[in-house]
């Protein structure tokens, strides 16, 4: 691998689904990151496509997801479409044998999440997961204290996650978030991932997980409330709780050691917490602007150096397998 930027070839990038959470969240890394390219972008509307193109400076673009993979000046993709077409585009990508990025959650379920992951090791080729939080330098810190013994060995976990129905839930129009045929466990699918595959990168893989779930409020088909437990390999207990229907939204994370306290938010930037009777540490720890930017350096450290990334298919079928359970799905 040589050193210099400047020697790099460069990894040409096509988006299928150049949607709101590629505008700034997760699109800009794909040309800020050395080494790389956004080449392509892909949207059924030709006019939204456009002029999502001319903003970000891509060149070329489709409105057919199987042209842009096709496409030979396409080196890897990004899928950046709801779950329920993450297996459809996501085998393609694995048959024409291109690295490529799918959103989180990997799958709607185990099942589907683990047939894309075995199409990428068929095909030889990297599937990364964008569970991003893994590569953010505020969760790496929480990690450090973990690993290096700061709050003695780990004994529990536990998050409440709660927030008040939007304006969207009230109206009753549609979001394919909350469609029971895409995300059976709404919100919970789509946020609480984050915060499970956040767990087992900081305590390792779970062993065995239970939960309760079900629809309190009436607004839309999928569920709004759901608790769990669950046991990771080496014997942490956890426990959560995600409410949709509360009057509060609330978001607290505590890691319970032999000699302390780790607290922390999963979505906001709030101090992280050490408490222990080694030290005591409040630390802010800001995100980038552009969140899954060190999630995208890492992959571009994978392919070109060999580094292995933290979010993989194999990862992310693990978090769809403990979701699952959750949701009484297996």
């Amino acid at each position: 691998m040589k050193s210099s930027n400047e020697q790099l070839k460069l990894i040409r990038w096509g988006i299928i689904g150049c949607g709101s959470v590629t505008e700034i969240k997760s699109g800009p890394p794909y040309y800020k990151v050395d080494g790389f390219e956004l080449a392509a972008v892909m949207r059924r509307d030709e006019i939204k496509v456009i002029d999502y193109a001319n903003r970000h400076g891509v060149k070329k673009y489709y409105t057919n997801a199987v042209d842009l993979i096709e496409d030979p000046e396409i080196d890897a993709i990004y899928i950046a479409t709801p779950p329920d077409s993450h297996k459809y585009y996501g085998l393609k990508v694995a048959a024409a044998g291109k690295p490529c990025c799918i959103e989180k959650p990997l799958a709607p379920c185990y099942k589907d999440s683990m047939e894309i992951h075995e199409a990428f090791e068929k095909s030889g080729v990297p599937l990364f997961v964008a569970y991003y939080r893994r590569s953010l330098p505020r969760f790496k810190q929480v990690k450090d204290w973990i690993d290096n013994g700061n709050i003695g060995e780990i004994r529990h976990i536990d998050w409440h996650l709660s927030k008040p129905a939007n304006s969207l839930d009230v109206s009753k129009n549609y979001n394919w978030r909350t469609d029971k045929l895409i995300a059976d466990g709404g919100y919970f699918d789509d946020l609480a991932s984050h915060g499970l595959d956040l767990f087992v990168f900081l305590l390792g893989n779970v062993k065995t997980a239970h939960g309760i779930s079900l629809n309190q409020q009436g607004l839309y088909s999928s569920k709004d409330a759901i608790s769990a437990c669950w046991l990771h390999e080496n014997g942490v207990t956890g426990a959560g709780s995600w409410n949709f229907g509360s009057n509060i939204r609330e978001d607290k994370v505590e890691i319970y050691g032999s000699k302390g306290k780790i607290e922390f938010s999963v979505f906001d930037e709030a101090p992280l917490v050490l408490n222990s009777s080694i030290q005591q540490q409040n630390v802010l720890i800001e995100n980038p602007r552009n969140i899954q930017f060190y999630h995208v350096k890492n992959i571009r450290d994978q392919l070109y150096e060999n580094k292995a990334h933290p979010s993989t298919g194999l990862s992310a079928t693990h978090t769809s397998w403990v979701m699952d359970k959750i949701l009484s799905k297996i």
